[in-house]
């Protein structure tokens, strides 16, 4: 147990006066999300806050959305500066797959308070219908 401590101690950098690893920017981050769907809509939400529209890109097609951004840090800050960093600065991206029955021609992404909410239409289901059966004659 003593050895998966000081591996997590090597990574985060939080023994004392140890220089923290710069591992946060190393990699792309995952956007945390919560897709649902109600009668009418798959909606997906995802909090980024302190994301600026023009840093933000939704691409969907007939099954897959895609969310990809970058949170800008506004002053830089040495790593001897910080006391805690959990928060991820950089780019990040997420994919999901969306059911069939959606319409995706008709889907709207809006950003209020940090969170960033898609809503996809789901297409009209398709009501039975009752065939005439005509006789073929010879």
């Amino acid at each position: 147990m003593a050895k998966e401590s000081s591996k997590i101690s090597k990574i985060f950098g939080d023994k004392p006066g140890e220089k923290k690893s710069d591992w946060l920017n190393e990699y792309e981050g995952q956007l945390a999300l919560d897709a649902y769907q109600n009668n009418d809509s798959v909606i997906v939400k995802a909090p980024i806050a302190g994301v600026k529209p023009e840093n933000l890109e939704v691409a969907i097609s007939e099954n897959t959305i895609t969310i990809k951004g970058e949170r800008k840090q506004e002053e830089e800050i040495g790593q001897d500066g910080y006391l805690a960093q959990e928060c991820y600065w950089g780019a990040f991206s997420r994919q999901i797959n969306l059911p069939p029955e959606v319409d995706t021609e008709k889907a709207v992404a809006s950003l209020k308070n940090g969170v960033l909410t898609i809503k996809i239409p789901k297409l009209a289901k398709s009501q039975a219908r009752v065939l005439k059966v005509t006789a073929e004659t010879d």
